[in-house]
């Protein structure tokens, strides 16, 4: 129990540094950080901040799907923002393409490895992904469709609000996949990465 916790601590906290660090490269993020950039653009509040505030609104949408929380959801609201916060204030942004490339994939593969063991500590899913399991148990929609929704219209609306949308998009959505089906069985086990890959839910905090 106790080494479980602190993978899942230090994982959520992983997690938040890779999200910031891909936000420093500058070329473009994953569908539910360009949200967070865009109102965060809009309201003034820091992205980590608005993280974690949409992280416990979309928490309230579980309720009609009638999912329940586990420690690892509301761990997930509290550190992957604060963490994020954090690492904004004392890594700079990358101005060279090449050094935003690689910026944005050791980000990528930060968040790879953090998911490895915040998923590998098995405390429940974190609030997005739980969002998506519980429209695929509520509506019977396919977990692949419920994403492809979800992350299309948060995508959307965050690039309104003017997230960044580029190359890193790209490459987070073809990459995170296959990174984490390669992280994930280090720190579980237990678990076959081909569940992550089987479900469609490469994590999405």
């Amino acid at each position: 129990m106790g080494i479980r916790v602190v993978k899942l601590l230090i994982g959520l906290a992983l997690y938040g540094a890779g999200c910031a660090i891909m936000v420093r490269a500058g070329i473009g993020l994953d569908p539910w950080t360009v949200f967070a950039q865009g109102v965060s653009r809009q309201t003034g509040i820091g992205i980590g901040w608005i993280t974690n505030i949409l992280g416990l609104l979309i928490l309230l949408l579980w309720i009609p799907l009638r999912q329940k929380p586990g420690i690892g959801t509301v761990a997930n609201i509290l550190l992957v923002g604060t963490s994020m916060q954090a690492t904004l204030a004392i890594v700079p942004d990358a101005h060279v393409f090449l050094w935003q490339l690689a910026v944005f994939i050791g980000g990528m593969v930060l968040v790879a490895i953090a998911s490895g063991l915040y998923i590998g500590a098995n405390f429940g899913p974190g609030p997005r992904d739980g969002l998506m399991t519980g429209i695929n148990s509520r509506f019977g929609w396919p977990i692949w469709m419920s994403r492809l929704v979800v992350e299309a219209t948060v995508l959307l609306a965050g690039w309104l609000l003017g997230g960044t949308i580029g190359l890193g998009t790209v490459l987070f959505a073809a990459g995170i996949g296959p990174l984490v089906h390669r992280t994930l069985p280090l720190f579980d086990r237990r678990r076959h990465a081909k569940t992550v890959r089987n479900a469609d839910l490469a994590p999405t905090r």
